[in-house]
């Protein structure tokens, strides 16, 4: 894929993205399925390109919604691209992708068609399985995300929410290359009821991200939002950059040549840092699509939960550094 489409031969998950053959999941989710009770399940990919010509995502859409054993998809990469493009072809939208005008899940209920944003859940709960309790109410530490797509929508709308009370960060600063998409996440935040200070910042200047992460208190937190190292080559940073000390350093991806994530581990013995990558984040992102999309019961913690990501991890570590 993608075009042309032939109908599903049995309940069938897409997998939208840009190099979906090299993910995980394609060998996670038969057994997932399996543990789940969804035994005739199965998974196909779709890939397109960055920025895909709207009419790609639409005629996917369009398949998915009229296909009857096409049951939804999982879409990376091109959520916004691709909400932006279909929104008409949506019978209804869920609150968060009302929000962050994204849809990262598309499911069917009965004839229906249903987009979803699922990155503010998933990505809250994988930020509060690392980050230490109470962290920004005991450091006033700040959040610099670089990339200002839907995931960096989606971690500032977790992070910064008043709700939060005391533990919200107090600043938090964004770059990006495109003006755009900048723009377009200033925009959402002037729905977000918060008390945090926002910087936009322009990236498009090598070094500028090695400039602000040179400005950064200690325990800021720092997240790689970009895509580089998995869907396009590279590193938001250069070599030179000092990431803040004891900071937490976050790579939302897990795959790839994840130069990033090399560059945050090389300097963690000698500033004291947190490092993550995108593994649980993989689980979270996938298993609340899953549960959409057929209709399950998954847990976010405990035992069974466990179980779920203890086989994503004997399937999927061969592939992790795919």
């Amino acid at each position: 894929m993608p075009g042309p489409y032939f109908p599903a031969q049995r309940p069938t998950l897409y997998f939208i993205g840009v190099s979906t053959g090299s993910s995980s999941i394609m060998r996670v989710f038969p057994l997932w399925a399996r543990h789940l009770g969804l035994d005739h399940a199965a998974i196909a990919g779709i890939d397109f390109p960055l920025h895909a010509p709207p009419e790609r995502y639409r005629e996917a859409v369009s398949f998915i919604k009229r296909d009857p054993l096409s049951r939804g998809a999982l879409v990376t990469t091109h959520k916004i691209d691709l909400f932006e493009a279909c929104r008409d072809l949506f019978d209804g939208i869920d609150p968060h992708a009302q929000l962050t005008a994204e849809a990262s899940c598309i499911s069917k209920s009965g004839t229906s068609l249903v987009a979803h944003a699922k990155d503010p859940i998933s990505a809250g709960l994988t930020l509060d399985g690392f980050l230490p309790p109470d962290h920004f109410a005991r450091t006033s530490a700040e959040v610099f995300v670089i990339g200002a797509g839907g995931a960096a929508t989606a971690i500032s709308w977790h992070l910064m929410r008043r709700s939060r009370g005391g533990n919200a960060p107090r600043r938090v600063l964004i770059s990006d290359r495109s003006p755009e998409r900048l723009a377009a996440i200033r925009d959402f935040h002037r729905k977000v009821e918060t008390d945090a200070a926002v910087d936009y910042i322009d990236a498009s200047a090598q070094g500028t991200n090695d400039g602000v992460l040179g400005q950064l208190s200690p325990g800021a937190l720092v997240v790689n939002a970009t895509g580089l190292g998995k869907d396009a080559p590279g590193s938001p940073l250069t070599d030179a950059a000092r990431f803040p000390e004891r900071g937490i350093i976050w790579e939302l991806n897990y795959r790839g040549n994840l130069v990033f994530l090399d560059q945050a581990r090389r300097q963690q013995a000698a500033r004291g840092l947190q490092v993550e990558d995108g593994w649980t984040y993989f689980i979270h992102g996938w298993t609340q699509v899953i549960a959409e999309v057929f209709g399950v019961t998954i847990p976010t913690d405990g035992p069974q939960f466990e179980a779920i990501a203890l086989i994503a991890a004997e399937a999927g570590s061969a592939s992790k550094s795919a």
